[in-house]
């Protein structure tokens, strides 16, 4: 069963018991999934709709973090009811340890194509690299400071 079938399972499943804040999340995560299909003509694999998840969980954070500072707590709560709701379709996120292994092999990778070791100004280069490797798996913002330390030892 595909990620997007058990989403909409799941979506069946808090219609029948009535779990309107649940219910509401995943109709919203099935909509980003529609739109992104419908402009652009694809059908969805896993890997996009980790993706959106991953999207949406940042959007989430997001606003926790804005509501916390605007003293929002009733609209803090609603935001981490989603969050929650969320979190639970992604993969199990990989470690700082983890991470930091897949990004010295990335920074080994190419400094035998570059010739030389990267430095601060490739930061790019290795991002786009891990990014790929590590999409879904791993928090984006410790891939960036993995890569940081990697970069300027």
């Amino acid at each position: 069963m595909s990620l997007k079938d058990q989403i909409t399972e799941d979506m069946k499943t808090a219609m029948r018991a009535k779990d309107s804040a649940r219910l509401l999340t995943i109709r919203g995560l099935l909509a980003a999934c529609k739109q992104r299909e419908v402009d652009e003509r694809i059908t969805l694999d896993d890997a996009a709709v980790i993706a959106i998840v991953d999207k949406l969980v940042k959007q989430r954070k997001d606003s926790i973090t804005q509501f916390t500072a605007g003293n929002r707590p009733d609209l803090v709560e609603k935001e981490a009811a989603e969050l929650q709701v969320l979190e639970g379709y992604l993969p199990q996120r990989l470690g700082a340890d983890e991470v930091a292994a897949e990004v010295a092999k990335v920074v080994t990778e190419l400094t035998a194509e570059l010739g030389r070791a990267p430095a601060a100004a490739d930061m790019g280069k290795v991002m786009g690299a891990v990014k790929t490797r590590l999409a879904g798996k791993a928090d984006m913002g410790v891939v960036s400071a993995a890569v940081k330390r990697a970069l300027n030892p």
